[in-house]
């Protein structure tokens, strides 16, 4: 099946045409033709499946054969980051290139004015609750044209406790209106907050818990006093091109970003205490190669897509089987492969038993590596193979300096 299927209108197409897109997704095909068709959907996918496209391209071609043009806010998408939000609008905004449809972004950490303006010249307002919340709250905006209604990683949303802002929102929103959710798990609040908004739904489920098979799973056994050298030795050997290493706090992705920048390495940062000017200088550095390494918090696990990750760096192991998947998420996108490393310790052990299960990666209890020494991997699992796979860079082996304070 190609994109023709769907009859698209011919400036559409030029969007599809001018994002690389071919072959649409399991989750593009399955939910495109029940968004024209006008139904409520709840779509049960991983990010870095193409949900984006599969809720965009119907949206926006309901918009290109409507009569109204009038400038008004009728689709609303929420989403629980700044960073997904914006990548959503630039998405959005690729795929309506040659529409005349307008996308704008509506998030916290930057002025209010431009914002408020946007509603009064925007076809698509793509926000997260808390500053659509606030504007709603001074009377700044109004939600009365609404017609489409976007929940994008709802399960994030609520884990990040945004339940009360969505129900003063679906407060302010018309009653006809169509309604299509996306999660990547389905906890029990999700599913009362699918009985409450969605009429009639159809669902569709794409492998929701089981990381892509495209990425290769490496394990290594340490304590903690063995990270650093562990993570700069791999370093060392430069096979990355871009590498995201997540920690569990924000003050250790900051003190780690620093102490690799204190080794010689390009490395930024990205966690929730920063501004939205300085979150979008790391971000840009990071997607255009600047800083070939980043170290982020979860903040990082849902909403950043950048085709050069090669590598994703389990720096301290996530709470979750399913944070793990969206970690992870982060590289292996789009038929390239990728590979993950994480550095497990004896605390960790329930954990990687049950990613293992998941990956069908079997880990060897073998005895704990010396901090001072490079580790061997407990387990792996390698990916299929891709004809678009990446080759790792050939540069210079650098070793770390001996003596070196493990990072903290």
């Amino acid at each position: 099946m190609t994109f023709s299927t769907f009859s698209f209108d011919k400036r559409i197409v030029a969007g599809i045409d001018a994002c690389g897109y071919s072959t649409p997704t399991p989750i593009q095909n399955q939910t495109i033709p029940l968004i024209l068709k006008g139904h409520d959907v709840m779509g049960l996918a991983q990010t870095g499946t193409g949900k984006t496209a599969a809720f965009g391209l119907p949206i926006l071609q309901r918009l290109v054969s409507d009569s109204n043009k009038q400038r008004t806010p009728r689709v609303l998408i929420l989403a629980p980051t700044r960073e997904l939000a914006q990548q959503i609008n630039d998405n959005l905004k690729s795929l309506a290139g040659q529409t005349g449809i307008r996308s704008s972004i509506v998030i916290g950490g930057v002025g209010m004015g431009p914002q408020i303006r946007a509603f009064k010249n925007s076809n698509i307002i793509v926000a997260c609750p808390g500053r659509l919340v606030g504007l709603l709250s001074n009377g700044s905006v109004h939600l009365k044209g609404i017609d489409t209604l976007v929940l994008d990683e709802a399960d994030r949303m609520l884990d990040m406790g945004f339940m009360p802002d969505i129900k003063r929102i679906l407060s302010q929103l018309p009653a006809k209106r169509q309604n299509l959710l996306f999660s990547a798990t389905m906890p029990k609040p999700i599913l009362e907050l699918t009985k409450r908004i969605l009429v009639n739904p159809k669902t569709v489920r794409i492998n929701t818990v089981s990381p892509v098979t495209s990425v290769e799973h490496t394990f290594y056994k340490t304590h903690t006093k063995g990270k650093g050298p562990l993570l700069e030795n791999f370093l060392a050997r430069g096979e990355h091109q871009n590498v995201l290493i997540f920690t569990r706090t924000k003050r250790k992705a900051r003190s780690l970003s620093r102490l690799l920048e204190s080794r010689g390495y390009k490395s930024t940062f990205l966690q929730g205490n920063m501004s939205q000017n300085q979150r979008d200088k790391a971000l840009k550095g990071f997607r255009g190669g600047q800083f070939p390494i980043m170290v982020a918090t979860d903040i990082a696990a849902r909403g950043i897509d950048c085709d050069r990750i090669t590598h994703v760096v389990n720096y301290d192991m996530p709470d979750t089987l399913e944070t793990y998947t969206h970690r992870i998420g982060r590289t292996g996108r789009a038929g390239r492969s990728g590979s993950a490393i994480s550095l497990v310790t004896h605390d960790d052990a329930s954990q990687v038993r049950a990613i293992s299960r998941i990956i069908d990666v079997t880990v060897k209890q073998t005895e704990g590596c010396d901090h001072r020494q490079d580790a061997k991997p407990t387990g792996t699992r390698k990916p299929r193979s891709s004809s678009n796979s990446r080759k790792p860079n050939q540069r210079s082996r650098r070793r770390p300096g001996q003596g070196q304070r493990a990072a903290a």
